[in-house]
């Protein structure tokens, strides 16, 4: 079975329902956005949490996708860095009961955490990110030989803002001769490194993961069927995910719609990471482009049903034997 590795920030996931904006407005969070904190303003946004009632997981776009492929079945790794510290040890011990082989380094900084309001009808998610010892990842922490053996190798864009990091990761990863998949993770980070993003796809990146506020920041199109063609112009499969619309994946002159699987919505925390393990798990299996995007789309239905990123353990059996039956369709043998 083919393998895959991941990089990004190790974070810890604290997440609480608003009953209204008025917390995103005190700490002016705009709603939907990711803003980083600096630790006096995470501690306080922590603490005006707390009487809402907190979730603590362990996160982070890129491990959440890492921990799914490695529920799926595919040989997973994790490549970050946290601190010495209780939600450091917490992170570690909720990637390895997994089974994810974890490269986390060490900081003398404490370990990141990510503060998630859930809030709205749709529950949109607005993150205040604190990233503490995520932010010590260097490019001299990354070794050859953490790439060795790995078919796959997915980055979060929230990393991009440390760009000799992400080309050193990059390098290493075409070396190993991995194919290379990119979370963009949220429209302001592609605002503020457009530039970087686009050199990025277009010489290492294979599979590009957008939304669509995303795709169209990145491409400065005015609608998302645009922005497909023209991410999928610069890589070898492009897709933009369009929330309860579903989404689009395009290959070279192959374009497929995929319809959002039915779910109960209490959450939209993780999906995104979800679509993106269950796309590159069928990826890996030589599935159909369509049923790649199929196998997101169930999965990503499983973990909207829930609070936070962790899908239980029901939800689980019902997902794999739906794509079982999905993929065992299309030529599958298990």
């Amino acid at each position: 079975m083919k393998s895959i590795l991941g990089i990004g920030n190790a974070l810890t996931d604290i997440l609480a329902v608003l009953p209204d904006d008025s917390l995103l407005d005190r700490f002016h969070l705009p709603k939907g956005s990711m803003q980083h904190v600096d630790m006096e303003t995470g501690d306080k946004i922590w603490s005006a949490l707390k009487p809402l009632g907190v979730k603590y997981v362990a996160g982070g776009c890129a491990a959440n996708t890492i921990s799914c492929t490695a529920i799926f079945g595919m040989p997973s790794g994790f490549i970050g860095k946290v601190g010495d510290d209780e939600l450091g040890h917490l992170f570690k011990s909720d990637q390895e009961q997994y089974g994810v082989r974890t490269n986390l380094l060490k900081s003398e900084h404490s370990s990141g955490r990510s503060m998630v309001f859930v809030s709205g009808g749709n529950a949109e998610r607005t993150f205040a990110v604190y990233l503490g010892a995520a932010l010590d990842l260097v490019p001299e922490d990354l070794k050859p030989e953490f790439f060795e053996g790995y078919d796959y190798f997915h980055i979060e864009g929230y990393l991009v803002q440390n760009q000799d990091l992400i080309r050193r990761a990059v390098t290493l990863a075409r070396n190993a001769g991995c194919t290379i998949s990119l979370d963009m993770a949220s429209y302001n980070v592609v605002d503020s490194n457009n530039a970087f993003l686009h050199d990025l796809v277009d010489n290492y990146v294979d599979i590009v993961f957008a939304n669509e506020t995303e795709a169209l920041a990145f491409t400065k199109c005015k609608n998302p069927e645009k922005a497909l063609d023209e991410i999928a112009g610069m890589c070898r499969i492009a897709v933009v995910k369009l929330g309860k619309d579903g989404s689009w994946v395009k290959s070279s002159d192959e374009r497929c719609y995929i319809p959002v699987w039915p779910a109960e919505v209490i959450d939209a925390t993780g999906a995104g990471d979800t679509y993106a393990a269950g796309f590159l798990y069928a990826h890996s299996h030589g599935m159909p482009l369509k049923v790649c995007g199929e196998v997101g789309s169930i999965i990503a239905a499983k973990v909207v049903e829930v609070i936070g990123t962790k899908i239980d353990i029901p939800r689980w059996r019902a997902a794999k034997s739906e794509i079982r039956t999905l993929m065992t369709e299309n030529g599958w043998q298990d």
